[in-house]
């Protein structure tokens, strides 16, 4: 696509794929990328701009990252982000130390209004500081243009050359002006149009789907969850009969849902697909006995995918693609460069190396969850399923801690449908996301007068926009009342409820 271009260079910090969703949200196209990516390539994308992240290192240490000092003389605007702005003042001749005072969580900031990068930005205002060293003396040339009691240097600018750097993270909600001072960036610094608009996505990817496939034949995974059905949809737009959606059921869906997918992308439901479904629930039990570990199940859960799909196209015939709806937090979280992998998702770091497709299309990799609705609803898809409960595609493999059994299935789906129907009774709306898992913790109680040694159960609801970041949803304590005594009444094997409060980070929005 013919579009300006913002990228981020990943130091290892954990806002990263935030600082992307943040510029987009000024509708300019952001894309992260690992610090190792060479000067040449940086030139060929031809930036609008560019951003160094935070990360955990100290920029004078042995094994911190670094880039190549060229890329001040690119004429290419950069902004450095906490680490980022640390990196550019040491590279540029500036000192670094470890600061006398460390600073955690908000801080006030005193702004010079001045500055480009503070335009229409409160003098003193908050923003949200994580670091314990600082930058003691800006380089030759650079300006100071924000403070803090202990932080001499909590932003700095070079306009002529357009650096400019912040100590603290603009990216993050509790930044009251951060947004302001990104589009800031984008806008007065890079000279951003802003012209990233989901109905040119949709048109320009249709078209490169039917200039890729050609005459070609696609299977769809489709397991009929926001991202699959948006990426279905739009396959179908793009190459229509050419297109074959493989559901498979892998006993990992919530209670009903096999049925529910079926009805809607089935013969009987609205959309004219090609649709097959496929019941293997006790071949992922199989492949999932005795197996505990989080990063195991998900890669075992991604290669039986596969696997069953590459049966399928081969009683279909010549299977030219694979289409998956991945999405971009999936794949910044799989692992980008040398950043950590946080969890592989069963798309992207838990494919087996070898597959029998030419190709792997993945219409929405670039998309973050919020946008991938943005295109759903382009698409015409109808609101109930574009704005639904997002589910991972390992299911409640990875919503049972510990080892995955058909009972241990049951009751989680016995518990989520409690949960799900007390909600929609409360009539509680805009949660981000909310579910039950079952931990691996068993505990005693009393039932009837007997001693039970049962499993506990975890209630989870967060509210997000862009599943980066994600608080704990404050439910009336009554609803919780009524589905831990539903759950413990109802669900047989289940003696005990708690209600998760961690938010995202320094947890995951799912439990494994």
């Amino acid at each position: 696509m013919n579009k300006e271009l913002v990228i981020v260079l990943d130091f290892g910090g954990q806002y990263n794929q935030l600082i992307a969703r943040r510029v987009r949200e000024c509708s300019v196209y952001c894309e992260v990328h690992p610090y190792t990516l060479k000067l040449d390539e940086i030139k060929a994308m031809n930036p609008k701009g560019i951003i160094f992240t935070g990360g955990p290192n100290s920029v004078y240490g042995e094994e911190a990252p670094r880039y190549d000092k060229r890329i001040f003389d690119l004429g290419i605007p950069i902004f450095g982000i906490c680490y980022g702005s640390q990196l550019m003042a040491y590279t540029l001749g500036g000192s670094v130390e470890s600061a006398p005072v460390s600073e955690y969580g908000k801080a006030e900031v005193t702004v010079d209004q001045s500055s480009l990068l503070f335009d229409g930005v409160s003098e003193k205002t908050i923003c949200w500081m994580s670091h314990t060293d600082y930058i003691s003396k800006a380089p030759a040339g650079f300006r100071v243009c924000a403070t803090t009691p202990v932080c001499p240097v909590a932003a700095m600018e070079l306009p002529e050359k357009n650096l400019y750097a912040t100590q603290f993270h603009p990216e993050v909600m509790h930044t009251q002006d951060g947004l302001k001072m990104l589009s800031n960036f984008v806008t007065h610094v890079c000279g951003c149009r802003g012209d990233w608009k989901m109905s040119s996505f949709v048109e320009d990817t249709i078209s490169s789907i039917r200039q890729k496939v050609g005459k070609g034949n696609v299977l769809c995974a489709l397991s009929g969850g926001v991202d699959s059905s948006v990426a279905a949809v739009l396959m179908s737009k793009a190459i229509g009969k050419q297109l074959t959606c493989v559901f498979v059921d892998h006993g990992l869906l919530r209670k009903n849902e096999g049925d529910e997918v079926e009805a809607v992308f089935g013969p009987d439901g609205p959309y004219d697909l090609n649709f097959i479904r496929v019941n293997c629930q006790q071949r992922f039990y199989d492949k999932l006995a005795g197996v505990t570990e989080p990063e195991q199940k998900r890669k075992i859960i991604g290669e039986e995918f596969i696997r069953v799909f590459e049966e399928e196209s081969r009683k279909i015939g010549a299977v030219d693609f694979l289409v998956q709806g991945t999405i971009y937090p999936d794949v910044i979280e799989s692992g980008l460069g040398k950043s950590a992998v946080i969890k592989s998702h069963h798309n992207v770091g838990g494919l087996p190396d070898c597959v029998d497709f030419r190709e792997i299309i993945e219409p929405l990799r670039l998309l973050f969850k919020d946008e991938v609705r943005k295109a759903g609803r382009e698409l015409g898809i109808p609101e109930y399923l574009v704005s639904r409960q997002p589910f991972p595609g390992p299911g409640l493999g990875i919503r049972i801690v510990g080892e995955v059994t058909a009972d241990k299935v049951r009751i989680v789906q016995d518990a989520d449908a409690i949960y799900r129907e007390e909600i929609a009774r409360a009539g509680i709306t805009g949660l981000g996301q909310y579910f039950a898992a079952l931990t691996n913790m068993r505990s005693v109680g009393v039932m009837g007068d007997e001693r039970t040694y049962d499993y506990a159960v975890a209630l989870r609801a967060v509210n997000t926009t862009d599943f980066m970041t994600a608080e704990c949803s404050e439910i009336p304590f009554e609803v919780l009342q009524r589905v831990m005594n539903r759950v413990i009444n109802e669900v047989k094997g289940v003696n005990r409820v708690v209600y998760d409060l961690t938010s995202k980070p320094p947890g995951t929005i799912e439990f494994e």
